[in-house]
């Protein structure tokens, strides 16, 4: 299959898709953006270095820029650099220790208590508040506002890498943060300056057989696609050092029983503790 770029760069475009599904695929142009999309991979090593001035703001203005529904802007973000929360976050996280060496991680929270206070000093109960709906829309606006927030890191050349195992303990979380009634903590971002040492690479995908779906959902292509992607996750680890699993194992492994879960399958009464009811 023939890449197609309206660019001076085709090659680098080619390079880029091969590199995230170890095979081709078609792009209708070739731009800055789209390099940085494509050239997404997670860092685990980090420099202590501190941020430049106007960093944080600047991804913050970047997660603001994404869509929310509704205008209800239901997310929050803690920023934090302080050492011992970063120490306390990682050993929540199961010891990850690249949020001990970066010097920022990102807190996103789906944020339904300023919705709440709103209405509190217009003197009006929000009954909507307490539904699986509403705390969806907050935690969509939350992975939204961080996306954006990421892309915007890794094109001022940081890195970044989400930490969805804060869910681990989201009580924890919360009195650590100092979050009110209706706040919680979906996930964090690690922000900083990748360590040259430990070089990353990108990531494989499944073939877009696998994820795209024309008109109506069809499963047809799915067992092929898988099995190719299974073949380019093998080839990856082996590249990198890693022990020999397939794309298919490591997904059974993550999901095949409730130990796997670290405890985020008791998130419904955690969350009802937080004051967000998934009703």
């Amino acid at each position: 299959m023939n890449i197609s770029v309206n660019a001076p760069h085709p090659a680098e475009a080619a390079e880029a898709v091969l590199k995230r599904y170890r095979e081709p695929a078609a792009l209708a142009g070739w731009n800055p953006v789209l390099a940085t999309l494509l050239a997404h991979r997670s860092v685990r090593s980090y420099l202590p270095d501190a941020l430049a001035p106007g960093t944080l703001e600047t991804l913050v203005a970047a997660a603001s820029s994404a869509p929310t529904s509704s205008n209800i802007q239901a997310w929050s973000v803690v920023a934090v650099t302080d050492p011992a929360k970063r120490d306390r976050l990682a050993e929540i996280a199961g010891g990850q220790d690249h949020i001990r060496q970066a010097p920022l991680i990102l807190v996103w929270i789906a944020d339904l208590s300023r919705a709440e206070a709103v209405a509190d000093r217009a003197g009006v109960t929000l009954l909507g508040l307490d539904y699986t709906e509403t705390f969806l829309l907050a935690a969509i606006d939350a992975a939204l506002a961080a996306q954006n927030a990421l892309v915007a890191a890794e094109s001022l050349g940081l890195g970044t890498v989400y930490i969805g195992a804060l869910r681990n303990d989201p009580e924890a979380v919360a009195h650590l943060l100092g979050l009110p009634r209706r706040a919680v903590a979906v996930f964090g971002l690690v922000v900083g300056r990748p360590d040259p040492a430990v070089p990353t690479a990108v990531k494989p995908r499944l073939p877009q057989p696998a994820v795209l779906h024309r008109d109506a959902y069809s499963a047809a292509a799915q067992p092929e696609a898988v099995a190719r992607h299974d073949l380019a996750t093998e080839a990856f680890r082996a590249e990198q050092g890693l022990p020999r699993q397939s794309w298919s194992e490591l997904l059974i492994g993550r999901l095949r029983d409730v130990a796997a879960l670290k405890g985020r399958h008791r998130l419904r009464e955690a969350f009802g503790r937080l004051g967000v009811t998934l009703g």
